[in-house]
């Protein structure tokens, strides 16, 4: 199951709502839905995750943390290692092979460390309207 999977999945049961119901108000196919929370799927696209939010009435907080979890929801992630170190390209294999045996206390802190080490992401710039670049 993906995060998004697995949020969509506590969103509708708590609003007591079947996938068909969800599915017929999404506009898509019920199989499609059961795919993209079981992680059969890839990740939603923007518009889904749109949809998703008004479907459900999520406020500004809500709505960006659900497309922060469709952004995190690629079932088969493939790491490009190529210029990486050789001690960088045996972890992400490492982590490939053993990922799955990982109890939640692990994840949890591999979570925690990578959260540690990473920068903030940089503001965007935004030009206003009607002003172009000279």
């Amino acid at each position: 199951m993906t995060p998004f999977g697995a949020r969509l999945r506590a969103l509708r049961a708590d609003r007591g709502m079947t996938l068909t119901q969800l599915a017929a108000q999404l506009q898509v196919s019920p199989a499609y839905l059961s795919a993209l929370e079981h992680g059969k799927r890839g990740a939603p696209s923007t518009g889904l995750v749109h949809q998703v939010c008004d479907m459900f009435g999520l406020i500004w907080d809500q709505a960006e943390e659900l497309a922060h979890l469709a952004r995190l929801s690629h079932p088969r992630v493939v790491v490009d290692t190529a210029g990486l170190t050789p001690e960088q390209t045996a972890l992400a294999n490492r982590l490939a092979q053993t990922i799955h045996r990982l109890p939640p206390e692990t994840v949890a802190g591999l979570h925690a460390l990578l959260d540690a080490t990473t920068p903030p992401p940089k503001p965007r710039l935004r030009r206003s309207a009607g002003r172009g670049v000279k």
